[in-house]
Formats: C-alpha cells, sequence, structure tokens
C-alpha cells in the first residue's frame, strides 16, 4: 500500500481549500464563533480543524471511505489484519474487545495487573473475571505480568472460560511472555486480548519487545497518545485470526463509542501511521541509543538505581523490558517517589511519570532529544542534594503478595450496582468493597467492587495517602471512608 498517503488528513486539508460552509456542528464553525480568549490559547487551526466526520470529512453516506482507508493503511503498517480507530481512548478499546469475547456471567481469564479500564468492562458487561496473579518482586515491591503458567492453570481450574486477557508492557515497562501465553489460548481455541496501551511503538523498531500481533495475540489494544504522536484519547485496536469476529469487536466499539468522533484525532492518528512508516525505525534508533546514555548517565548519580534487564527480566519476573520506560529506585534517598516528584515539578518544572512509594520514572519517546534529557538530569542531580528537605517520609505499609490477593466475593456488577452504604475506613476491612480503590498513576486497582477488603490492603492504601498516594475516583479520596456492599 502507498503509505505516503494520509486519507483523514488529505480530506481535511480539501475541506478547507474548498472553502465548505458548514450548517451543521460544531457550533465554533471553524472559529468564527470561539472566544478570542480561547483561541489565543488553543490556536486557531484547532478550529478549523474541527469538523464532522460525516458531512463535513466525507459526505453525507461516507462514499469516500475516508476513515476506511486510513484504518486499512494502519493495519498494513502494522501487519494487523484489521484496525480500528477510537477516539474515546483504549479505555473504549479494551472495554470493546472484552465484550466481543464474553457476555454476562460468562468467565474471562484476566491478569490482576489489569487497568481500571479493564475493570469498569467488567462492571459495564457482567462478565465473571477469573483473575491470574502477576508475578510479585518482594524485594522491590513490584508486580511484573502473570506467567504463561498462570493462564494455564486458570485455564485447567476454568475450562469454560471464553478467552484471556493480559496487560503487556506495564507502565513500568515490563512485558509478558506474549507467544508461550498466546499458545496457552489457542491449544483451547480461545482468543486473547492483549491490552498493550503502553506500547505503540513496538512494531516499529526490531530492538523493542515483540508487540501482541506477531506473538499471535487476536486482538490488541493500543493508546496511540501514550507513546506514539497521537492526541489524548487516540487509540486503535487491531484484530487478526476468526477466534474474534470482526463484526462484533465493531459493533461492540460503536455501542460505547461516541457518535461525534473527534476528525482531529483521526488525523493525528493518520499522520502517525505514516511517520512510522516512513520514518520510525530512524526514530527510534535515535530514541533507543538516547536512553541508554540516559539510563547509565542517572545511574551514576549517588542514591539513585536505574532498574534494567538485571532487576526485571529472569525468571519469576518479566519476560522483557522497554528501555524507553526509566524507572528510578530512589529509596536509598530516604523519601518516596510521591515527595520527589512533587519537589521536581514544583522546582525544576519537570514532569515525570509513574511514581510510588521508592520509585520514579520518566517516559521517553521518539520526541525526546538533547535538551529534554538535559532538563531531566539536572533535576536528577539536585533530587540528592535536597534529599533532607524531603524527609522524614511517611512509610508506606506494602502488604505480601498473599494479603494484596483479595477475595472476589460478589461480581464486580453485583456490588458496584447493588445496594451499598458509606463506612469509616476503620471499619472496612471485613467488607465487600463497591467501589474501584486506585492509586494514580499507574492506575491498577488496589481493590475492585466484588472483593473482600482485608486490613493489609486497607492499611496499605491510608499509609500510602498519608505518604502522597493519589486514590482520585475513590468516593472519599481522602480515604476516610470507603463504599462497602450492604450485607445483612
Amino acid at each position: 500500500m502507498d503509505h505516503s498517503i494520509a486519507p483523514v488528513l488529505e480530506a481535511l486539508a480539501a475541506y478547507g481549500e474548498t472553502g465548505q460552509t458548514p450548517f451543521t456542528p460544531p457550533g465554533h464553525k471553524q472559529g468564527r464563533g470561539a472566544d478570542p480568549r480561547v483561541r489565543a490559547v488553543l490556536g486557531d487551526a484547532v478550529f478549523v480543524s474541527d469538523v464532522l466526520a460525516i458531512s463535513g470529512l466525507d459526505d453525507r453516506t461516507s462514499s469516500h471511505h475516508v476513515l476506511e482507508k486510513a484504518q486499512e493503511l494502519m493495519a498494513d503498517a502494522v501487519g494487523a489484519e484489521h484496525t480500528f480507530f477510537s477516539t474515546c481512548g483504549s479505555s473504549l478499546s479494551v472495554k470493546a474487545a472484552m465484550l466481543s469475547v464474553a457476555g454476562p456471567h460468562e468467565k474471562l481469564v484476566v491478569g490482576r495487573d489489569a487497568h481500571k479500564s479493564v475493570v469498569s468492562g467488567l462492571i459495564l458487561s457482567g462478565v465473571r473475571p477469573i483473575w491470574v496473579d502477576p508475578q510479585w518482586d518482594p524485594g522491590l515491591h513490584l508486580a511484573h505480568p502473570p506467567t504463561p503458567a498462570a493462564f494455564e492453570a486458570a485455564f485447567d481450574a476454568h475450562p469454560d472460560a471464553m478467552g484471556a486477557l493480559v496487560t503487556s508492557p506495564t507502565p513500568y515497562g515490563t512485558c509478558a511472555d506474549l507467544a508461550a501465553v498466546a499458545e496457552v489460548c489457542h491449544r483451547r481455541d480461545k482468543p486473547l486480548i492483549v491490552d498493550e496501551a503502553w506500547g505503540a511503538h513496538l512494531p516499529f523498531h526490531p530492538g523493542l519487545p515483540t508487540w501482541a500481533m506477531d506473538a499471535a495475540a487476536d486482538v490488541c489494544v493500543t493508546s496511540v497518545h501514550k507513546m506514539g504522536s497521537g492526541l489524548e484519547q487516540g487509540s486503535v485496536f487491531h484484530l487478526q485470526g476468526e477466534r474474534v469476529d470482526g463484526n462484533k469487536l465493531k459493533a461492540c466499539a460503536d455501542l460505547l463509542g461516541t457518535t461525534s468522533p473527534s476528525v482531529l484525532v483521526y488525523a493525528a492518528l493518520d499522520g502517525w501511521r505514516r511517520q512510522m512508516v516512513e520514518h520510525g525505525e530512524a526514530l527510534y534508533d535515535r530514541a533507543l541509543a538516547l536512553a541508554e546514555d540516559v539510563r547509565s548517565r542517572i545511574d551514576a548519580i549517588d542514591g539513585l538505581r536505574v532498574h534494567g534487564r538485571a532487576d526485571f527480566c529472569a525468571p519469576g519476573r518479566a519476560a522483557d523490558l522497554d528501555p524507553l520506560q526509566v524507572v528510578i529506585d530512589i529509596s536509598a534517598l530516604g523519601t518516596t517517589g510521591y515527595r520527589a516528584a512533587d519537589w521536581i515539578r514544583e522546582e525544576h518544572e519537570v514532569n515525570l511519570h509513574v511514581c510510588d512509594h521508592r520509585r520514579i520514572s520518566a517516559q521517553l519517546t521518539h520526541a525526546d532529544d538533547e535538551r529534554t534529557v538535559a532538563a531531566l538530569l539536572g533535576a536528577l542531580h539536585e533530587l540528592p542534594l535536597s534529599a533532607r528537605d524531603l524527609r522524614p517520609a511517611a512509610e508506606v505499609d506494602v502488604p505480601s503478595p498473599a494479603e494484596l490477593r483479595l477475595e472476589q466475593v460478589l461480581l464486580p456488577r453485583d456490588a458496584f450496582f447493588g445496594a451499598t452504604e458509606r463506612v469509616p475506613v476503620e471499619k472496612a476491612a471485613g467488607r465487600i468493597v463497591a467501589e474501584m480503590l486506585t492509586p494514580y498513576p499507574p492506575g491498577i486497582p488496589a481493590a475492585l467492587p466484588g472483593e473482600r477488603l482485608d486490613a493489609a490492603v486497607v492499611r496499605y492504601l491510608c499509609t500510602g495517602v498519608e505518604a502522597g498516594m493519589v486514590i482520585p475516583e475513590a468516593a472519599d479520596p481522602e480515604l476516610q471512608s470507603v463504599k462497602v456492599v450492604v450485607e445483612d
């Protein structure tokens, strides 16, 4: 296929060149009605390019097949059979994938390190999760993706499960052995969904971990806005094989998605595909070399340790690592990642990625260069010198793996939509939680609807909040109370 073309971008340019006069939404009419103060911040181009997908980018019947051509080009670029664009992020895409594989009360094998969007999908669908435990590193207090053997055991115990879902890479850059997990599924003729939100770049360089379609996954969900050049909410999901019905997958996406998709998001997805096909390998040659240099320079700073393959990739840990996720252990400084990240933003105007009780991380992409990494390195060189001002740091009481693993008493949907009440946090242990308690970042629920809380997880969350952990979507973000199921 001719990857020098960009159907969405070209149709958008043609719309402007032909001088169309819209009597349709959006009501700002190419910015003419927008407040000048808004245009001064956002720019005129945003409004000029904000047109309808139908009766705008394409005609009333979509006879030019603009979006269809762009999706075909994306599929060809990465070697998938079918690709669908989403302007509602991978949160929508992964829900659509789940709904296309399992229905209400049917079983789906799911890694327990799943993002909150997966749990939202369970709540909406009524699917019964069969949880697979991630691999827990007790020394580093970090979870890696589940093993193929864990998926094997789950299917042996639940042969009626409709398929499986695994998250890889994690926000820390660690990857599952996707080919082996796919083999476990396919031996039983079950589909594998991969939540590869952090892996949009993986198909475009041989030095990066194997991406899901090359590992024989059936459906792969990718957030182009995370590691690619997409706008926020720009996501794609890819399909191959016949285990998942493409028409059903599209219907599920239509069911959940907006009827007013953003052409701006479509255009960025289209342009990113062209950029990657034409320049991706060279861009990631540079990005990977930059990441290697940055890692060694950070590791030389007293009190900082950059986690690499030796820490994360070994038996009982991850199968692979994305080196562009630069994860730094700062526990030797005697403070938390929460306090360190806040200090770096306030003092150096540098925004970090994931932070937890002992780590901070920086996400590098093809967009980074010597100027951006100089800002990062400057802040990190100053951090040990100012660490005394960040002490004493409140201690986060991280539970053991057994204590972290909560009993799933009710379906997530039944707990979420059932009768609930708020109880003081000191009375929450032993109760069935009716909300997601999700530390951000990375957005993986510590407790989810239908699980019975134990004292260790309650203590972990409370000490985490005291130390700076953010749980933004809890009914009470300060965690003075917890929403639980009303029980007799």
